[in-house]
């Protein structure tokens, strides 16, 4: 998906943005960046993080650079920041977006006399240069910024900088976050807002869904009034959010323990402990295992020491690969055991199939599956959740359109989303086969939605019911 953090401050401002870019690591796969303004202007950092971490490629640049402004990012896709050269003046540009309709709005910026974009090396335009140029067809930044915001299909968050400050707007329906910290000297827009804490930044505010604020080390003015129509993503608790972040006042560690504890509830086997596989998953456990009375335990460790990174890398038979290798057996609490496994979610199903397969080879008598969401049957059109080509990815449509022999509907789609229906029992029954699971129960959407502490009509669950 992608995450980014910006700073402007009196003092130098790039140790507190390598830092703060650094801490969000575990939103991305592929390039990280940075860009400062100061004394002598622009300057700019762009590197490859597949096969290191952002610090260790980025030590050198945090060296070298200075200034008093700075944004950087962890992008899952495209090379950014960018600077970007227009009538607005120079600035730079980094976004987070899901542009659904970027064919379109490339049409349609040609058709008003836009020359040309750059390809990248697979083919496809660079997201936030396709941005920048939606910005630069208004007369002054504000209304290119709300312009973008608008027209765009899916999603778009960004951080702007010029030499007048740090501009920060968050998606009109405020899908994905941004956080505001404060500190004497200095202010700092945040994807993650315990990416500052460390840095000695305290909580200033969280911008609402549509709202554009500038930063400069005084201040932090608000220039669009946030809008009232809200859908923030709830993979921000399940998945995406690192345990020390919160969300609209909601910690994404106490919500896990909450859903964990929702679904134990539900529940009707015994087995001998309770896992959760590393490392979104573990808290879900811990939540079920402290309201059930079975033990938490560990069965099988992640070795981070040279894998820390969850998503690398971005080649899905590579990853299932790596995520085999990444788990490591604790034979001792595995062998004739029955246990109880949390993961986030099951999308392709393959991981969990291999991680199942795994547990059996050493020892287990039973492999019971919680994931801690309901069935993934539509795929998200508003964050970068999976780069699938196709629906049919999701194992639940492939069960879904192998039982309706291909004749798969919007009506019969709600069907299968419905947990008290025939054709749901049957679907997770399908799944649960295939995966070769002792027994399979999704957490439900009202259970999950009810431990998120914020109305429901200001989350987005379209992955799961196909309602926005």
């Amino acid at each position: 998906m992608g995450g980014f953090f910006g700073v402007a401050s009196k003092e130098d401002c790039v140790f507190d943005l390598f830092f703060g870019v650094d801490y969000h690591s575990h939103l991305g796969t592929r390039r990280g960046g940075m860009a400062v303004y100061g004394e002598n202007g622009f300057d700019r950092a762009i590197h490859n993080i597949e096969n290191a971490p952002f610090r260790t490629k980025f030590d050198k640049d945090m060296q070298e650079m200075k200034g008093y402004f700075g944004i950087g990012c962890i992008s899952d896709y495209e090379p950014q920041p960018l600077i970007v050269r227009s009538h607005h003046g120079t600035y730079a540009l980094t976004t987070v977006s899901k542009i659904n309709n970027e064919k379109e709005l490339q049409q349609s910026l040609f058709d008003r006399g836009h020359s040309h974009f750059l390809e990248m090396s697979g083919g496809d335009i660079n997201a936030t240069e396709l941005v920048a140029a939606l910005i630069n067809q208004k007369d002054n930044l504000i209304e290119g910024i709300n312009y973008a915001l608008e027209v765009i299909d899916g999603s778009l968050s960004l951080l702007l900088m010029n030499e007048h400050g740090i501009y920060a707007a968050r998606d009109r329906r405020g899908r994905t976050p941004i956080v505001i910290g404060k500190k004497n000297g200095a202010f700092c827009a945040s994807f993650e807002n315990f990416a500052y804490k460390n840095l000695g930044y305290s909580n200033y505010k969280e911008l609402g869904a549509g709202e554009i604020v500038v930063m400069t080390p005084d201040n932090c003015v608000t220039l669009q009034q946030p809008g009232e129509d809200k859908k923030v993503c709830t993979f921000l608790w399940v998945y995406y959010g690192y345990p020390a972040s919160s969300y609209e006042g909601t910690s994404v560690e106490e919500m896990r323990y909450r859903c964990g504890a929702k679904m134990a509830e539900r529940d009707n086997v015994k087995p001998d402990i309770v896992a959760g596989v590393p490392d979104s998953g573990t808290a879900h456990a811990v939540g079920y295992a402290n309201q059930s009375g079975v033990p938490f335990s560990r069965p099988f460790i992640k070795y981070t020491p040279t894998w820390p990174r969850s998503f690398m890398p971005t080649v899905q038979s590579q990853r299932d690969m790596i995520a085999k290798m990444k788990m490591l057996a604790v034979e001792d609490l595995i062998r004739d055991k029955s246990l109880l496994l949390i993961d986030d979610s099951i999308v392709r199903g393959t991981q969990l199939r291999e991680t199942t397969e795994f547990l059996y080879e050493n020892g287990a008598k039973e492999v019971h599956i919680r994931p801690a969401c309901p069935p993934l049957v539509y795929g998200c059109k508003y964050l970068n959740f999976s780069r699938s080509s196709s629906e049919m990815e999701l194992i639940t449509r492939r069960v879904i359109q192998r039982l309706e022999n291909g004749n798969v509907t919007d009506e019969v789609l709600q069907e299968y989303t419905d947990p008290d229906s025939e054709k749901y029992e049957t679907m997770v029954e399908e799944i649960r086969k295939e995966l070769h699971f002792t027994s399979l129960r999704f957490n439900r959407l009202d259970d999950m939605l009810e431990s998120i502490d914020l109305d429901n009509c200001k989350l987005c669950t379209y992955c799961w019911n196909g309602q926005e």
